[in-house]
């Protein structure tokens, strides 16, 4: 019991620095000052770099380093992940942070939707509810786009949000591991960009801002992120992904001024409310799953 317990809590804090640590990566791209496609450039490449020196390090120390690409799947899903990277790059510039990081959110509706379509994990009835209203959520963002230019940016972040679902499906459907594998896609923008900067020219004004982010900042999220379910659960995970859509307008805000709007902050409560509560209501099924499977059942466990 002792051992569940600090395994439990190690979980915790792991993916707590993860998510924490990702909250940064939108601001460090503000202010670097830069145009896009020399900041993807620069991002990808250096995240690139990072992680291959993190798995050499790793197979020349214990030798037992996963696959960076495992089969046709891993080749799929880096494709999904670099695809990703493109789209949330561009969205950073063409949209607020606020309707950023609360359409991002909307990964979670297309991951239940795509886990019903490919692998026949019908959701629940809750379920259905709780993207119904995320659902009116993104709609109240996106319709303000419409009217504040910023479209274009929305529907990039909705793209976003469906490739990293497609992603996570596509690999949970392989039970493989793929830890490295989004790391490693990130070569794929990293070319684009360097052809597009080729053409117009490198500016970035404050580099050293995306090259912390790529050597330190992405590297650290999501290796943090990906351990974490070794020891919690996958909605407790979750919740802690939703600190990027809380606290990086924030962090926007208190550097740059960038106040969101009256309709950003009400489809974002929507999100953050669903998914909290869903999150939660998740939480304590898998508590009372796991309380019936015990030789001790309780009485509602009658009716399972």
């Amino acid at each position: 019991m002792t051992s569940s317990v600090n395994n439990h809590t190690k979980g915790l804090a792991i993916t707590a620095i993860g998510g924490l640590t990702l909250t940064i990566d939108i601001p460090l791209i503000r202010l670097s000052e830069g145009d896009p496609w020399s900041i993807l450039m620069l991002r990808s490449g250096t995240t690139f770099v990072a992680a291959m020196t993190i798995w050499l390090l790793w197979k020349f120390l214990r030798g037992n380093a996963p696959a960076l690409i495992p089969g046709r799947a891993g080749l799929m899903v880096a494709a999904l992940y670099a695809a990703a990277s493109v789209t949330f790059t561009m969205a950073v510039f063409n949209t607020s942070t606020a309707n950023l990081v609360f359409i991002l959110a909307f990964n979670t509706v297309f991951a239940t939707l795509l886990s019903w379509l490919l692998l026949r994990e019908r959701p629940r009835p809750v379920t259905l509810a709780a993207m119904a209203a995320m659902i009116g959520g993104v709609l109240i963002i996106v319709f303000d786009g419409i009217g504040t230019g910023n479209l274009v940016g929305d529907l990039l972040a909705l793209a976003s949000a469906l490739l990293l679902a497609t992603a996570i499906t596509r690999t949970r459907a392989s039970g493989k591991d793929m830890g490295f594998t989004s790391l490693v896609a990130l070569v794929v923008p990293f070319a684009i960009a360097a052809v597009m900067v080729s053409r117009s020219g490198f500016r970035i004004d404050e580099p050293w801002w995306i090259l912390i982010n790529g050597a330190l900042i992405l590297p650290v999220s999501f290796f943090c992120l990906a351990t974490g379910p070794k020891y919690i659960s996958g909605p407790e995970v979750a919740m802690f992904y939703l600190l990027e859509t809380v606290l990086a307008p924030i962090w926007v805000w208190m550097i740059f001024a960038e106040v969101p709007t009256s309709a950003s902050l009400t489809g974002g409560a929507v999100l953050i409310t669903t998914l909290v509560a869903h999150s939660l209501w998740q939480l304590r099924e898998g508590r009372r799953r796991g309380s019936c499977a015990t030789g001790d059942r309780p009485a509602y466990c009658v009716s399972d």
